[in-house]
């Protein structure tokens, strides 16, 4: 009699095991499809600004399912700049985005933001330019006086507007801005409203499809040296109590970049896949312009990281034009604990 209850015990045992197998296979099943957290973490991601080409190294990590390797779901929103990113993270809509880090500091320096952290850098030289069309008669920095601008009020390029005057020769008083949106700036441009936009230098590309002109590009970088682009922030507190899921997200995340930049071509596919008004030529030209931002002029350096030498020259540029009410340091904004190691 023992024996035959062991015997049925251990079939339904065996029985118990089968149906949980097949539910754990179900569920994995779906996980691939997105349906399930399959035990990965959800997490929120914006944008730097709208969804171009410059972006699509996001959506490339979770196509590619380098997300999902490191144990993460993610959700990706658009961005719309510097100010809004860092708000939306601190707080507590998103989890991580890029933002530009000069535009991070002059936020915290100005006390206009705090509880944030960079962990990581996109570009290692400032993408920030003022984009207009030929036939605008913008060919220098001295051209936009008296000129009508276009910007989100949160973005980086409108923000260090007055600090790239300065150093150019430019009075800022003389240049009007006025709010746009970041999907639609360039049309913005395009139709004639404004005289040129806030932009990175790698939308030259998109800003020609759109408006079927020439554009013409300031970039920041010609009269400020030793910024740093992008960089990758989280909360100070998503920093402090999960270091090691920082650092499992930026491996994910730097590893959809650095396939971005091999292959240009599949991530703008990628990215149209993903948002339909997608210009695939254009994100494609995007991402080449961008590979020469991006990569550290040190060979061999792993992509990702930052340097507080110059990180604190980049204080000391905005310091030196009176843009920063606070004096800071570079530990105050840049986690390096966790950022990528060179």
């Amino acid at each position: 009699m023992r024996r035959l209850t062991r015997t049925v015990a251990a079939a339904a045992l065996a029985t118990v095991l089968a149906l949980a197998a097949g539910c754990s296979g179900g569920s994995d099943s779906s996980d691939d499809k997105g349906g399930g957290s399959g035990g990965l973490e959800k997490v929120t991601y914006l944008t730097s600004f709208g969804n171009f080409g410059r972006d699509s190294y996001a959506w490339v990590a979770k196509d590619k399912g380098f997300f999902k390797e490191a144990g993460f779901d993610v959700d990706i929103k658009p961005g719309q700049g510097t100010g809004s990113v860092i708000q939306t993270i601190v707080g507590g809509q998103a989890d991580f985005g890029p933002i530009d880090l000069t535009g991070g500091l002059l936020q915290l320096g100005n006390g206009q933001a705090k509880d944030f952290v960079a962990v990581a850098a996109i570009q290692q030289r400032t993408m920030a330019a003022i984009a207009t069309l030929e036939g605008k008669s913008i060919a220098t920095p001295k051209d936009l006086e008296g000129k009508k601008l276009a910007d989100t009020p949160g973005s980086v390029v409108r923000n260090l507007f007055p600090t790239y005057a300065r150093m150019a020769g430019v009075d800022a008083s003389k240049v009007t801005w006025v709010n746009g949106d970041a999907q639609t700036l360039i049309q913005t441009l395009a139709t004639g409203q404004v005289d040129g936009i806030g932009q990175f230098v790698v939308g030259q590309p998109t800003i020609e499809g759109v408006a079927k002109k020439k554009a013409v590009l300031l970039p920041y970088s010609n009269v400020m040296q030793d910024l740093y682009g992008n960089v990758l922030i989280t909360s100070s507190k998503i920093a402090k109590e999960k270091p090691e899921m920082v650092k499992k997200f930026t491996a994910a995340l730097m590893k959809g970049l650095e396939y971005s930049l091999a292959n240009p071509q599949e991530a703008a596919e990628i990215l149209k896949k993903n948002v339909d008004a997608t210009n695939v030529a254009s994100a494609a030209a995007e991402l080449q312009l961008m590979a020469g931002y991006v990569r550290s002029s040190n060979s061999g350096t792993a992509l990702g990281t930052l340097d507080s030498g110059r990180v604190a020259k980049s204080i000391a540029i905005l310091q030196g034009a009176g843009t920063l009410k606070q004096n800071i340091t570079p530990e105050q904004i840049i986690d390096f604990s966790l950022t990528p190691k060179a």
